[in-house]
């Protein structure tokens, strides 16, 4: 009974997942610029959540950061997420970041999507950054590698949470599509 239970629970989450690939990984992974083009691939939607909170709080994420703080923030983030998933069975999601470091909205994200951890090297997240013209980072803080380092060190055990990790270091933007294309369609499977 109890591994039926067990197994019966498994398919139930495979069933609720079955049609979403979520993005995560860190700022300058690639989830933006190539989850468009997997869902482009997919044919199915692509969902920014960042761009759902910004039109759910009314403003740009930095002004929500300014005004109302991390935890608000986090509060839209949750329930975004939760409409993106009940509004879409199928479709590629680029989360923020740090979505991870919330327990509870992880776990929904691991339970309702297929994860895909888009990793890079810390120096090709940077390059990656400054090259969409963020020079934010290297003028504001000395420390910005290091920075990242830790962040990336601390997030880690998170991220290896995904059903898949797909790494874009070294990779122009055809091939990651395509390598990334290719996972997806082995999670959907």
């Amino acid at each position: 009974a109890d591994v039926a239970a067990m197994l019966d629970a498994n398919f139930d989450a495979l069933a609720a997942r079955a049609g979403r690939v979520a993005l995560i990984g860190l700022r300058g992974a690639g989830k933006t610029s190539l989850g468009r083009r997997l869902s482009d691939a997919l044919d199915v939607p692509f969902v920014e959540l960042n761009r759902l909170i910004e039109a759910d709080y009314g403003a740009s994420i930095g002004e929500l950061l300014a005004l109302a703080g991390q935890p608000v923030f986090r509060r839209h983030e949750r329930r975004c997420l939760d409409q993106a998933i009940a509004s879409h069975k199928h479709a590629v999601i680029a989360t923020g970041g740090g979505i991870v470091t919330e327990p509870d909205t992880f776990a929904t994200l691991l339970r309702n999507c297929h994860c895909v951890w888009l990793q890079a090297t810390p120096e090709e997240h940077m390059k990656r950054v400054v090259a969409q013209g963020d020079m934010r980072p290297m003028l504001k803080n000395r420390e910005a590698m290091a920075d990242l380092k830790s962040i990336l060190e601390a997030r880690t055990p998170l991220y290896e949470r995904a059903g898949a990790i797909f790494d874009t270091s070294d990779l122009d933007e055809d091939a990651a599509a395509k390598g990334l294309a290719a996972v997806a369609r082995s999670l959907l499977s």
